[in-house]
């Protein structure tokens, strides 16, 4: 009878069950490993072997198989260790048959017979629960599964000598404990930035819609500064939220002793970041920065340094808010709804024309510098100003503005807004129906579904008038006539207005271009009436 353990290949996000299972048969002595191992599953054979002999526990002189079923499908990673020497061990008589019944298996052996941590452990306890399986995994990655919840029975072990000894009754393991949560990190106080008040009001504005903001200006105008404070005007994450971002964290190895985070991410990676960086990818598919910032924030700093295929590859997640990865044989999909800042100077020698400076590089330095982003990436840009050089006088006045906490007290008032509208509209069976509204996350003003849009951000006939002769005026694409509204919903639910008013469009359509020169003052006009 062939010996057979579960445990789990990693899809994305998704762990998939695979059949470990263990023949022997006479012929040449060795282990072989079939089912599309890759390089760390093949060598496992190696570890396992080594494995066994520090524990005493010899081979017999024939021939070992051990099968990856489904064998079209495939197997990454070394947490394929402990799965096939269990198999092994079930299969030569060492342990009995049913000793992984009811379990999924996962863990790296050492050479020492030890149980080393692997990555995955989160998903994987996660996939164990929905298949009514308990999970052993490494002693390591005890307090990270824990906090799959439910009520599968989780056995952390050492070494392959502890597992052995729980199942003979000789010693027990304790069920491992959640890891707690780590502590928020100290978030840069809004307060200290000097000057930049209209920069400062569209930091709020993007915080309170989860909308994309770029800005452009000078060396040392504050946009680094504006960014950075970016996560403390945002809400904690909510339950749902906080687990999907750790099952990321988990494949990306970036969980510590089994501790998760309530705060937002905020990656800011290097410009030189390559596209498998940015959104995943490698011989080893593996999340990239757009994944690791979901739920939070994606900064790219110095933009139109990052090369254009980079840029450009951030598109579709911008839209969809997940990354699909094709391969020959595969394709992987990672979460990737995040909001992103951007930071750029206006030219390359960084001044631009409106800073009255001469260029050394030419009349068209500041066009050419800007050219190197395409027009469809920043159609998705919902916010765009401008941060203007400040003064000495700013710097030298005391740092008397609102806190990062006051505003967001209005973010996480405005926030509420939304996802209470949002929850009525899905009571609606045949609005959930009619949209594809899943229930779960929760929605904000950027990321809502079409349809459900055009019910709640419906401007008054003044708003709509405005908004035609605009788009036709700044020649708006139909994706930034959409993104228009949304940030005038926002801005009306800062104000605490359940309808969307000609001020609200006006404001909107200003962070649409940085120049108002194509419509004249009519925007100041409408936003202060």
């Amino acid at each position: 009878m062939v010996a057979e353990v579960t445990t789990f290949a990693f899809e994305g996000v998704d762990a998939r069950p695979v059949k470990v299972q263990a023949q022997v048969t006479g012929g040449h002595n060795g282990i072989t490993i079939v089912g599309l191992p890759d390089k760390a599953v093949s060598e496992a054979r190696e570890r396992v072997r080594a494995a066994f002999s520090a524990i005493g526990l010899g081979l017999p002189p024939d021939r070992i198989t051990v099968n990856l079923a489904p064998a079209d499908l495939p197997k990454e990673g070394s947490h394929f260790d402990l799965p096939i020497a269990l198999a092994i061990m079930m299969e030569i008589g060492a342990v009995s048959k049913d000793l992984a019944e009811g379990f999924a298996v996962m863990g790296e052996v050492g050479l020492d017979g030890s149980i080393m941590s692997s990555m995955g452990s989160l998903p994987a306890a996660v996939a164990a629960n929905g298949l009514d399986l308990g999970l052993i995994c490494p002693a390591a990655n005890g307090p990270e599964a824990a906090w799959a919840g439910g009520d599968a029975e989780i056995i952390a072990p050492s070494s392959l000598i502890q597992l052995v000894n729980h199942f003979k009754g000789t010693q027990v393991l304790a069920s491992p404990v959640a890891g707690a949560l780590a502590d928020t990190p100290a978030l840069p106080d809004l307060r200290d930035v000097k000057g930049q008040e209209s920069a400062k009001r569209a930091l709020e504005i993007a915080a309170a819609g989860g909308h994309n903001l770029l800005m452009c200006g000078p060396p040392g105008s504050g946009k680094s500064m504006l960014a950075a404070r970016l996560p403390g005007l945002l809400p904690p994450l909510s339950p749902a939220e906080m687990l999907e971002i750790s099952m990321i964290q988990s494949l990306a190895g970036l969980i510590e002793e089994g501790k998760i985070s309530r705060a937002r991410p905020f990656r800011a990676p290097h410009h030189s970041a390559s596209m498998a960086a940015m959104v995943g990818g490698g011989i080893r598919v593996r999340p990239g920065e757009a994944s690791l910032a979901h739920h939070g924030i994606l900064f790219l700093d110095e933009l139109p340094e990052f090369s254009a295929p980079v840029l450009d590859s951030l598109r579709q997640p911008l839209e969809t808010g997940d990354v699909i990865i094709a391969r020959a044989n595969a394709h992987v999909r990672y979460p990737a709804s995040f909001q992103l800042v951007a930071a750029m100077n206006p030219c390359r020698c960084g001044y631009g024309k409106a800073s009255g400076r001469a260029c050394g590089r030419g009349p068209n330095c500041e066009e050419i510098y800007q050219s190197r982003i395409s027009g469809p990436f920043l159609d998705r840009m919902d916010l765009a100003i401008e941060t203007p050089p400040v003064t000495a006088m700013d710097l030298a006045a005391p740092a008397d503005g609102e806190t990062s906490a006051t505003v967001a007290a209005r973010v996480a008032t405005a926030r509420a807004a939304q996802i209470e509208r949002a929850t009525d509209l899905m009571q609606d069976r045949s609005a959930t129906k009619e949209t594809g509204f899943a229930s779960g996350p929760a929605y904000t003003n950027a990321n809502l579904p079409d349809p459900i849009l055009e019910k709640v951000a419906r401007p008054d006939s003044d708003g709509a008038n405005l908004l035609v002769r605009a788009a036709e005026s700044l020649n708006l694409t139909a994706r930034a006539y959409t993104r228009t509204l949304r940030v005038s919903r926002t801005l009306a639910d800062l104000e605490g207005s359940t309808a969307v008013l000609r001020r609200h469009i006006a404001e909107a359509i200003s962070y649409r271009r940085r120049e108002e020169s194509a419509f004249g003052g009519e925007f100041k006009a409408a936003i202060s009436s």
